[in-house]
């Protein structure tokens, strides 16, 4: 790591967590079957090796070392997160935790994120946290969507209905009106996403 100008300030006690938040990225976007294995081929034409190789550069901008995961910065920056969710300082983070990341993350939604992805006793660890926050700073990448159907797909039948939507829909009305009172309704909501969706199958989103 150190042959990399922009890891020069790296402190040594944070290597291992450095490197657990670099190769995270690695098998997100390219292994997003959980194989624990990268194609040699895949990784050498990944943009994301692109992005890693910046950190070459003798001098660059605050603005790039922010938006690149591999900076420093950034990896600080998530790692940070973590122990500030960490309530209980015990390096694990319980549902009630992770709510705390955003404001408008509703408890069924993390009750299916404890439900599908890796836990230990319940409680998620800085590598799950990674997948998480990968996910919710990359929602237009087909990764993440697989990431978030997987969430939604609670019959894991490969298809969301009426009744599923209806269930994530309810908690988020709820929030928003414990909030400022919009008087939104789930079927006017449910209305809205099927015209938008056009789904094939009636009242019904496949993947």
């Amino acid at each position: 790591m150190p042959t990399f100008p922009q890891l020069q300030n790296l402190q040594e006690n944070f290597y291992p967590f450095y490197v657990i938040t670099a190769v995270r990225k690695f098998f997100f976007f390219l292994d997003p079957k959980r194989t624990g294995k990268i194609l040699i081929k895949d990784m050498l034409t990944s943009p994301i090796l692109a992005e890693l190789y910046e950190l070459r550069q003798d001098r660059w901008n605050m603005e790039d070392a922010v938006q690149n995961w591999f900076s420093v910065q950034s990896s600080l920056r998530v790692y940070d997160q973590y122990l500030k969710l960490d309530g209980d300082h015990n390096g694990m983070l319980k549902k009630e935790e992770l709510a705390k990341y955003s404001s408008g993350l509703t408890k069924i939604f993390i009750d299916r994120v404890f439900e599908e992805y890796q836990t230990f006793e319940g409680e998620m660890d800085y590598k799950t946290f990674l997948d998480f926050v990968l996910a919710m700073e990359n929602k237009k990448t087909s990764q993440s969507i697989q990431y978030f159907w997987r969430i939604l797909d609670v019959y894991n039948k490969g298809a969301i209905d009426t009744f599923v939507i209806n269930m994530f829909f309810r908690n988020v009305i709820e929030m928003l009106e414990n909030r400022d009172k919009s008087g939104f309704k789930v079927d006017d909501v449910k209305d809205e996403l099927w015209d938008m969706i056009k789904p094939e199958m009636p009242k019904c989103i496949t993947c």
